[in-house]
């Protein structure tokens, strides 16, 4: 393994870290708040990391898959023990596992709390956890590829980006990699300073919006009041609702419609299943809830604004639908495990992935009834090679055991399944809100330490879907990296023992 890059890399991470850490200090000085000193102490340390990184280029820096999986294992792992710190040292969160919760949940957007009430933190604590929504929605690799030049090639870059995008495959807008990063995040923010703006005219203060904006835009969901967006009116609910879904959907099509290729873009299957869903979801769902709603449009409001934040993975609420029907909650929970697209900021084992289980089982299906026959899998009009579907079948295989075990290990709490069940699938699919006593009227703070340390696991694993942090956990990796250490500690004693 390439360990200088890594390094390199993870220097880097550490320095735009301390950068975004500048952020809750202006607001700290704004609303004249004392925590500034905390988060100034954590900041100033990484600054420093990263600037003396930047004279400690690689000699070599190409470097393949595994360097990406563990680059970007081991840099969100260190984001979110960093970016804990302030949180603690503040004593706002005065646990460390409590504030290493806070900060997993927000970097991989999940939006899961263990505050008993949010409205007690100051202006600058609740802007960083809105803004750790923002950093971790689009990633912060893909952001590394926007802004600094990393050289070792296109296939460098690539393995880095694939690492962290979510989905079954990851391609290129246009020819070059770093572009593709830089138009993703251009879309990524001229769509949240959009919402931001609307969020103001519909009556929020630039506080309330510009934390709301961001936390929709990482599909995280981390409110700045204890009913979340209950309090804000309808107009602000249904702008909000309206983004989530944006959000949710894969960012290749609204390149698609930027740059003239409408065609293309409506002939996205993802996109497509992805609306279905929704709207018939929200069609049960309203008449379900019809009867306990002052009226239809209160019923289709509430219907609408839960599909969108369960099904992008922001986790907002308007309502405790920990309360609703059978029928919805089960709705819900499905939505849950099918989450948004691939390439967009949403959560969920994604909608192009059920996608290709679908036609694969068709095709197998089709070949029993007609063993002669030859049939491609396409997508899109397009045929998806044998290596992509295989792919698809063992995430599905690796998400379901890392599911049940998870389930397994917090069981033990003896809590009821429900609550079990729907911690561990809303943290996988970085949901927040589950059901039961994790309901959207309700937090995380109840579990036992170790309950908490597998469920920052599943959070991370689910945000970079499953492989990349599971590769921290493989002996191979680090017997890798320490091997090669130990090579050049003793290449450069024989030199010595030359001279």
């Amino acid at each position: 393994m390439n360990t200088s890059v890594i390094r390199f890399i993870l220097g880097y991470v550490v320095g735009f870290l301390g950068l975004f850490l500048m952020l809750p200090i202006m607001v700290a000085l704004i609303y004249h708040e004392d925590v500034w000193i905390y988060y100034a102490v954590v900041a100033f340390p990484c600054l420093i990391i990263g600037i003396l990184n930047s004279y400690f280029r690689p000699k070599k820096f190409v470097f393949y898959l595994k360097e990406g999986f563990f680059c970007t294992g081991a840099s969100w792992v260190a984001l979110s023990v960093i970016g804990a710190l302030p949180l603690r040292l503040s004593g706002e969160i005065p646990h460390y596992v409590d504030a290493l919760f806070e900060a997993v949940s927000g970097f991989t957007t999940t939006g899961a709390s263990i505050l008993d009430n949010v409205e007690l933190l100051t202006h600058a604590s609740l802007f960083w956890r809105s803004f750790t929504h923002f950093v971790g929605g689009m990633g912060v690799l893909v952001f590394l590829l926007t802004v600094i030049p990393l050289a070792g090639g296109e296939g460098s870059q690539f393995n880095l980006m694939k690492a962290e995008s979510p989905g079954p495959s990851v391609g290129k807008l246009v020819p070059k990699l770093k572009n593709t990063a830089q138009m993703l995040y251009l879309i990524y923010i001229g769509l949240t300073l959009l919402e931001f703006i609307l969020l103001l005219i519909a009556g929020m203060t630039p506080f309330e919006a510009i934390n709301t904006s961001i936390a929709t835009a990482g599909t995280g969901g981390f409110g700045i009041y204890a009913d979340s967006i209950a309090g804000f009116n309808v107009a602000c609910q249904w702008i909000v609702a309206i983004f989530m879904f944006i959000f949710g959907v894969n960012f290749n099509f609204y390149y698609y419609l930027l740059f003239h290729h409408a065609r293309d873009a409506f002939r996205m299957e993802e996109v497509k299943m992805y609306t279905l869903l929704t709207v018939a979801s929200v069609g049960i769902i309203s008449v379900n809830i019809l009867n306990s709603s002052a009226n239809l449009f209160d019923a289709v409001t509430k219907a609408a604004f839960q599909v969108t934040s369960v099904q992008s993975s922001t986790g907002f609420s308007t309502a405790d639908f920990a309360q609703w029907p059978q029928t919805s909650r089960c709705v819900l929970v499905l939505l849950m495990f099918i989450g948004a697209c691939a390439g967009s900021t949403g959560g969920g084992i994604k909608v192009s992935r059920f996608v290709l289980m679908g036609k694969a089982v068709h095709k197998e299906l089709i070949s029993y009834i007609h063993p002669r026959s030859v049939r491609k899998t396409r997508m899109d009009g397009k045929p998806v090679n044998h290596d992509t579907i295989r792919s698809n079948n063992v995430f599905f295989g690796t998400f379901m055991l890392i599911f049940f075990v998870s389930a397994f290990a917090l069981s033990f709490e003896d809590l009821d399944f429900s609550t079990v069940f729907t911690a561990v699938i809303a943290t996988m699919s970085n949901i927040g809100p589950g059901l039961s006593m994790v309901g959207p009227a309700a937090n995380f703070g109840f579990f036992s330490d170790f309950s908490k340390i597998v469920l920052i696991f599943d959070m991370l694993a689910g945000r970079l879907e499953l492989f990349p942090i599971l590769m921290l956990f493989h002996p191979n990796i680090w017997t890798d990296l320490f091997k090669k250490r130990r090579c050049k500690e003793l290449k450069h004693a024989g030199k010595i023992l030359k001279q």
